[in-house]
């Protein structure tokens, strides 16, 4: 396959983070589909309550909430320099941090694990890069 088919699907900005935001909109429309294919996956996420506390309407909520990130996410990478997106985008992330934070720490449905960390090291990193280069982006 011609690898620059590809690369013309790309986001073409200056910069990386267009394209961590695609990276991480991919990943989010994935774990969409998991979400409303099987618990598995959701209670790996959730470990500090019974598995039967964990639903399928839980996971069809939590794949809903998913999709919303990825589709604001993926616009985000397409318009990277739109303040209204960036910071929709930035939101986002901040409410992601907040959730599984508050799982962990508030809570307690969420112990420290692997399938925990990923998100919050994402969402973490995101809002880190999204600050720092604000100004790079957004153009006033």
């Amino acid at each position: 396959m011609d690898t620059q088919i590809l690369l013309d699907y790309l986001p073409k900005s200056e910069g990386l983070l267009a394209t961590w935001q695609l990276i991480v909109a991919t990943m989010a429309v994935f774990n969409t589909i998991q979400n409303f294919a099987t618990l598995k996956l959701t209670s790996r996420l959730y470990t500090g309550v019974p598995s039967s506390s964990i639903t399928a309407l839980q996971a069809r909520t939590f794949a809903v909430w998913t999709l919303t990130s990825a589709i604001i996410r993926g616009y985000a990478a397409y318009n990277i320099n739109n303040k209204t997106i960036y910071d929709m985008a930035l939101l986002s992330y901040l409410v992601a941090f907040g959730h599984f934070t508050s799982e962990i720490c508030i809570f307690r449905t969420a112990k420290i694990n692997l399938p925990v960390l990923s998100p919050v090291i994402v969402s973490t990193t995101s809002l880190i890069w999204m600050l720092r280069q604000y100004d790079f982006y957004v153009k006033h």
